[in-house]
Formats: C-alpha cells, sequence, structure tokens
C-alpha cells in the first residue's frame, strides 16, 4: 500500500513546529493585528522583544571573543589577519560611500519633501533631545579612543565589540606567539566555550517568534497605520534605493565571489525575518556568524569583518541619512547646492561611522549635519521623528546584506572563502546543521556524492 499522506492541517502543524521561518512570519502577522485592533494593548507588550534582545546581547562578545581567537590561532598568520582587516575597511568605505550618493541621486530626483512649506519654528526641537537622551556622536579621536578597552572585563560588561575585537586580536597573537606547546589548553577550551556560546543561541532563537510578535505590535500600536499614508513617499524612495542598493551588491558578489545573493537571502530567510520583525540586526549576528562559517567563509573573516561592519559600513543608515538631510531641506524650503551636497556625503562619510549603539543615532548624525550646512535649522530633524521607526526595516535589511557581501567578497579577495562549498551550501546541496534543536535541519548530500567527495562540516 502505499505511504499515507498527511493531512493539511498536520501538514501546517508540522511546519509550524519545525520551521523558524513560519514561526517568525506568523509572529509578523499577528504582531500587526493586535497591534492595529488594540493598540493600548500592544504598547505593554515592549518587554519581550526587549527580552529577547537582551538575552542575544549577552552572547555577541563573548561569541566574537572566542571565533576571532580561534580563527587567528587555526589561521596560523597575524599578517593575514591584518590584510584582511584592511580590505574590509576599504570595502567599507567604498559602499558606504555608494549608499550616500545613491540616496542623495534619488532624493534629488523625486524630492519627497517638496511642497510641504513646513514651517521650522513650529517644530518642537525639543523632542529630538529626548530621542537621543541628549547625547553626541563621539569625534574621530574619541571613536578610536573608545575603540580601546581600558579593562578587560569592561569590554565584555559594556558590550563593545570594538573593544572584544582589540582583546581577541591580542589574545589570538599571544597564543600564535606562544605556540601551542606552551599553552596547550587554552585554544581547546576556547573552542569548547565556541560551541557552549552557540548552543545557548539555539536555546534564545526558540524566543525569536515571541520577540517578532511584541516588537510587531508595539510598533503598529505606536504609530499605527497612518504615519504610512503621511510619509508615503518618503517611506517608498528609501525602499525603492535600498532596493537600487541591494541589485548592486548583488552584481558585486557575483563578479568578486560567483555567488548568488538571492540565493543567499533564502539561505539566511530565517535571520532576515527576525532582523526585519525586531528591527534589530544585533538580535541575528550570533546566527549570521554561525552560517557564514558553514557556507565556507573562514573562521577569522567572519569573526573580524562582520562584527566590524556593525560600526563602519552601515549602508541602510547610509542611505536613509543622505536621503532624510535632503528631505528635510525641501521641507522647509531650502535649497542646496552642489557643494552643499558634496558636504553632506563629507559628513556623513564620518558621522555615520560611529552611530552603532548610540541611543538616536541617525537623529544626532542629522543634526551635525544641519549644523554643518548651516543652512538648514536643527529643530528640522523632527520632521523625521514620526517615521524613524517605519524606516528601521530598511536600514536593518541592508546593513546585514552589506555586511554579508563584505565578508564574502573580503574573504575571496583574501583567498580565505571556500567558494565551492559556499555554492554547495547556496543551493541546498549541502544544508547545514545548525545548533538549535529540534529547529535544526540535517546535512544531506546528494546521493551521488561518496564519503570521500562529500564536504566536510566545519
Amino acid at each position: 500500500m502505499p505511504p499515507s499522506v498527511p493531512s493539511l492541517p498536520r501538514r501546517v502543524a508540522r511546519i509550524l513546529r519545525t520551521s523558524l521561518f513560519a514561526q517568525v512570519a506568523c509572529a509578523l502577522v499577528l504582531g500587526i493585528t493586535v497591534g492595529k485592533l488594540w493598540p493600548d494593548v500592544a504598547t505593554d507588550l515592549q518587554p519581550l522583544g526587549d527580552g529577547f534582545t537582551r538575552l542575544i546581547k549577552t552572547i555577541i562578545s563573548p561569541l566574537v571573543f572566542c571565533v576571532v581567537v580561534v580563527g587567528i590561532a587555526k589561521a596560523g598568520d597575524l599578517k593575514a589577519f591584518g590584510r584582511i582587516g584592511l580590505k574590509a575597511l576599504i570595502w567599507f568605505e567604498v559602499a558606504s560611500t555608494l549608499a550616500l550618493i545613491i540616496g542623495l541621486v534619488a532624493a534629488n530626483v523625486v524630492q519627497p519633501g517638496s511642497g510641504m512649506h513646513v514651517d521650522p519654528s513650529t517644530l518642537d526641537a525639543s523632542a529630538v533631545d529626548a530621542k537621543t537622551g541628549g547625547g553626541s556622536l563621539p569625534s574621530t579621536t574619541e571613536f578610536v579612543l573608545n575603540a580601546l578597552p581600558t579593562s578587560f572585563i569592561g569590554a565584555f560588561a559594556e558590550n563593545s565589540l570594538l573593544q572584544v575585537l582589540v582583546l581577541a586580536c591580542l589574545v589570538g597573537a599571544a597564543l600564535l606567539h606562544l605556540g601551542r606547546t606552551k599553552v596547550p589548553q587554552v585554544l581547546p577550551a576556547i573552542e569548547q566555550a565556541q560551541e557552549i556560546i552557540f548552543a545557548i543561541v539555539g536555546f534564545v532563537m526558540r524566543l525569536a517568534p515571541i520577540a517578532v510578535f511584541g516588537a510587531m505590535a508595539v510598533l503598529i500600536g505606536q504609530y499605527g497605520l497612518g504615519v504610512i499614508e503621511t510619509y508615503a513617499k518618503l517611506i517608498i524612495l528609501c525602499y525603492v534605493a535600498a532596493a537600487v542598493f541591494v541589485v548592486l551588491l548583488a552584481v558585486a558578489l557575483r563578479m568578486v565571489t560567483g555567488l548568488s545573493l538571492w540565493k543567499f537571502l533564502r539561505y539566511i530567510r530565517e535571520e532576515m525575518l527576525l532582523a526585519l520583525g525586531t528591527a534589530s540586526t544585533e538580535a541575528v549576528l550570533p546566527r549570521v556568524m554561525q552560517k557564514l562559517r558553514k557556507a565556507g567563509a573562514r573562521d577569522d573573516a567572519v569573526g573580524l569583518v562582520l562584527p566590524t561592519g556593525y560600526s563602519f559600513n552601515l549602508d541602510g543608515a547610509s542611505l536613509y541619512l543622505s536621503i532624510g538631510t535632503l528631505f528635510i531641506a525641501q521641507a522647509v524650503g531650502v535649497d542646496l547646492s552642489l557643494s552643499d551636497q558634496i558636504t553632506v556625503v563629507l559628513v556623513l562619510m564620518l558621522t555615520s561611522k560611529g552611530m552603532a549603539g548610540i541611543p538616536g543615532s541617525a537623529f544626532l548624525a542629522l543634526s551635525a549635519t544641519a549644523s554643518s550646512l548651516g543652512a538648514i535649522p536643527a529643530g528640522a530633524v523632527a520632521l523625521l521623528l514620526g517615521v524613524d521607526r517605519i524606516m528601521d526595516s530598511m536600514r536593518v535589511v541592508t546593513n546585514l546584506l552589506g555586511n554579508c557581501v563584505a565578508v564574502f567578497a573580503v574573504s575571496r579577495w583574501e583567498g580565505a572563502l571556500d567558494v565551492e562549498r559556499a555554492k554547495r551550501v547556496l543551493e541546498g546541496e549541502v544544508v547545514v546543521e545548525t545548533d538549535e534543536a529540534p529547529l535544526a535541519d540535517v546535512v544531506t548530500v546528494p546521493a551521488q556524492a561518496t564519503k570521500e567527495n562529500a564536504p566536510e562540516a566545519n
């Protein structure tokens, strides 16, 4: 007798039980529904998303430390690590500058703020101070000094990724200098700690649908869907500009590595949906690091390029800042000349680098840009308060994709990418395991693959 086919309800139940993507997608829809129907209830769900983000943040620093130390020690070449860092910074600068230029061109062509005729004196500038907590972006000197740790424990306690990276590089260099004969137990211990951390990631990720539900309900409950109608032109422009930038990323990835960005998107679809729902790239950093390693990128490249990109390669934020600056100018009737717009690019090239982890950093960068031009009232930045949270999804996805492409490109550039393995993983010929049961995928190899030619799991 032929095997019985499970009924539709059973198939749906199985998908919801085993697929993180399906769980997060359902949570997204439920969150929007609750936020629309019961906004007062929705605003009380903030702790669901915040709690998940806190748990993830506790993992990020030790995970980055372990991955970088193990990567340097196993690569056995500190100079190669330095080259990876330099090439990453070059890639970051080119990519973020391109994003700024695309944003300016798009805003000049569409002019999303034209015809608004806003009187800056009617805007509440104190609302921007409340959003930013009265803070400011660090100067270049402060940024460099802040990247240097004052305490080994303090770097982890403050969750400062750049400081953790510096410590990891020092520890990795010390292990290379001493050799495994003098400290034979240290590297295996760090590798075991890394496996424990990835197991914790698996546990925490089970809470991802709850976090997405809470975050989306709060968003819709607080702002409603009306804000989308009010700022429709600006929102559509930002998302279309981001789509253009992503297409350019796809072309660059294909040219440099021969890999398909669309297949990579399918590979990290759960992480993308989670990042969209929580509006946080930090929420998916551990899983994305793991998947990039499984897809053939060497540990030292993943450990250095991806976390560094969180501070230096905010492509989505760069797009938003350039479009936002021109939107504000157009809304208050200020005509920016070509030289003014070049100044915008130069200022944003600096201010966009130290934004990560600073509350209201986008508004601080916009205020600094407005002040440098002198023609735009600083209080006009308040025009974007109502739409900023809606833009988070665009910024998060673009930032994440930009940094993942940077990992593949720099790894290929340095010879730290197993291209054949990457292609097999993205094609689905090898479905990599993740450290989360029962949501884990099972490694599958085509029937024609033998034990000798089957790729090893990283």
